[in-house]
Formats: structure tokens, C-alpha cells, sequence
């Protein structure tokens, strides 16, 4: 009888690894390619209009990375990823945010810069989701942009399930050239 329960305490502990200790990531999923690009030039500091928000690019999350990192200040954009397209930028945006429901069991809440902190390292084990090539860019204000500079809107629809908004191309909240990802 003793070394049943020897044999169950082994399997809770290895059960315990494998739910809590290694991140789950999860299959590409489709997205629409009918989505407008961002204009680069809009993005450049030498181009800015009052509109645009000063942005930083952030860190794309791996299993590795979100395994064993610590948090650490985002890192500055490089010149192969300043261009990526709006649907990658959006899908990377979907994925950090299905890598930190599956690491804390939920998805991170509050407004788009309490949602930021917990994604860039201000969370119960200090990892940082975000990794440079994703695309994903910080503004000056902390707030997570889209590829046109304008801060997301993050609507909660349950403890699992997050719509993310991007203004698009116009830069304007709840038009017709509006980006989505759940």
C-alpha cells in the first residue's frame, strides 16, 4: 500500500510539470490575408503627425523564452522586423495572449496598460510574453499599439476568450477598416 501512494505522489508531481512548468503552445490558426498593410512611412519618426504614437517594438514569445524568462525592459525595434504585415502583427497579438492564459490559467485583465505590464513581465512568475521579432510595439504611454500606432482595445469576452481591436489604416475605434482577432 506504501508504494502506491509513492507511485501516485510521482505522478502528481510529473502531472504538475507538465501542466504548469512547460508552456503549451498552441497550432498556427488562419488568418484573413485581406487585411491592409500599415504604411511604413506613417511609422517613422522623421513622418510623425500629431495622430501617430511613438512606438517601441516588442519581444515575440517562444517556448523557451516564456519557460525560463525573467522580465526585462522591452527591447528597440530592428530594421528586418519594422515591416511586418498588419495580419502577423495581429496573430502574434493573439498568440501572447493565448501563451498567458496558458501559462496563469486565465487571460491578463484590466485596460490596455495594466494588459501590457502582464504581458511584459509584471506577473506572478516575472515572464516577459512579448520578444522583438513579433512586431508588437509599446508606445510612450505603455500601451501595447497595432501596426498603425494606435493603442488596442482588449474586450474581455470570457475568462478565456479575448477580442483584440485594432483601429486600422484610419486610426479611428469602430469603423469599417477595424482589425479584429479573438
Amino acid at each position: 500500500m506504501k508504494e502506491f501512494w509513492i507511485i501516485i505522489a510521482i505522478a502528481a508531481v510529473g502531472l504538475y510539470f507538465v501542466f504548469f512548468g512547460i508552456p503549451f503552445q498552441s497550432a498556427p490558426v488562419p488568418i484573413d490575408k485581406t487585411m491592409p498593410e500599415p504604411n511604413p512611412a506613417a511609422n517613422q519618426s522623421s513622418t510623425t503627425s500629431p495622430n501617430s504614437t511613438s512606438a517601441t517594438r516588442l519581444p515575440s514569445p517562444t517556448a523557451a523564452t516564456v519557460a525560463t524568462a525573467a522580465f526585462s525592459p522591452p527591447a528597440t525595434a530592428t530594421a528586418e522586423n519594422q515591416n511586418l504585415p498588419a495580419a502577423t502583427v495581429m496573430e502574434n497579438m493573439r498568440s501572447v495572449i493565448r501563451l498567458y492564459g496558458s501559462q496563469f490559467g486565465g487571460n491578463p485583465v484590466g485596460n490596455n496598460t495594466e494588459i501590457t505590464a502582464a504581458l511584459t513581465g509584471n506577473n506572478p512568475k516575472q515572464v516577459n510574453f512579448i520578444q522583438p521579432d513579433s512586431g508588437l510595439r509599446l508606445s510612450d504611454k505603455g500601451e501595447l499599439v497595432d501596426p498603425w500606432g494606435t493603442p488596442f482595445f482588449f474586450h474581455q469576452l470570457s475568462g478565456t476568450v479575448m477580442e483584440i481591436h485594432s483601429a486600422g489604416p484610419d486610426r479611428k475605434m469602430w469603423t469599417a477598416d477595424d482589425v479584429v482577432a479573438k
